[in-house]
């Protein structure tokens, strides 16, 4: 089997790793939210859950995905009785599959990002009458920001680079699922080294930028 080279595996794992930061940066905002503000009981055991992508083999994360959403489950059944096919081998589950593996570096961004806010300034504003959600909106959130962007940078790299859970999940179809890490893998399994390096140098090269840029803006801060 050969391949040629196209930019689909650059723009879908692009792709990919945009929508799956966004949905990261907003799970992992409201959850340290939730769990710095309110009192939850069973928190260190729903952190536990949180960090276990990052311990975890791709390949179990890949496996417990397809259980749950794939097409003999209850989950995978409703989404093809909604949308009208099974979830398993589109693009979307490549999304899914990124944001599993990328939400931990998030929340832990944004969780050292809202505790490192002084205590006096949340304190002045509770005291003016802000609300939790307007704490968080105007104050919480501007003050955090750093760790915040750090976060999205790490979240990003790590979704742009998802390849085992994504392989089992998703695929790796050519023009439909097929992202940088599986267009890599097909091509080492092919012989195909001058395709293989031409996708490496592009996502080392996306990588070290977004890397450099963070390490960069901390180094003027």
């Amino acid at each position: 089997m050969s391949m040629e080279w196209s930019w689909f595996p650059v723009q879908l794992s692009l792709i990919v790793a945009i929508i799956a930061t966004l949905i990261t940066l907003f799970l992992g905002i409201i959850s340290s939210h939730w769990l710095l503000t309110k009192k939850v009981k069973g928190k260190s055991i729903i952190e536990t859950l949180f960090f276990l992508p990052l311990v975890l083999p791709p390949t179990v994360i890949g496996f417990l995905l397809i259980i749950v959403f794939g097409s003999n489950s209850p989950v995978g059944e409703l989404i093809a009785w909604v949308t009208g096919r099974s979830l398993l081998f589109t693009s979307t589950a490549a999304v899914l599959a990124a944001t599993v593996v990328a939400f931990p570096l998030m929340y832990q961004s944004v969780k050292t990002g809202f505790l490192a806010v002084d205590t006096n300034v949340i304190g002045a504003a509770k005291v003016d009458g802000a609300s939790d959600w307007k704490l968080l909106i105007l104050v919480t959130l501007p003050l955090s920001i750093r760790s915040i962007s750090t976060g999205i940078v790490l979240s990003f790299t790590r979704a742009f680079g998802e390849f085992g859970a994504t392989l089992m999940f998703a695929g790796n179809i050519p023009g439909s699922t097929q992202t940088i890490p599986t267009a890599i893998y097909l091509a080492l399994e092919t012989g195909q080294m001058d395709l293989a390096w031409y996708y490496v140098l592009i996502s080392i090269g996306f990588s070290f930028i977004l890397l450099f840029a963070i390490n960069r803006s901390k180094g003027n801060a």
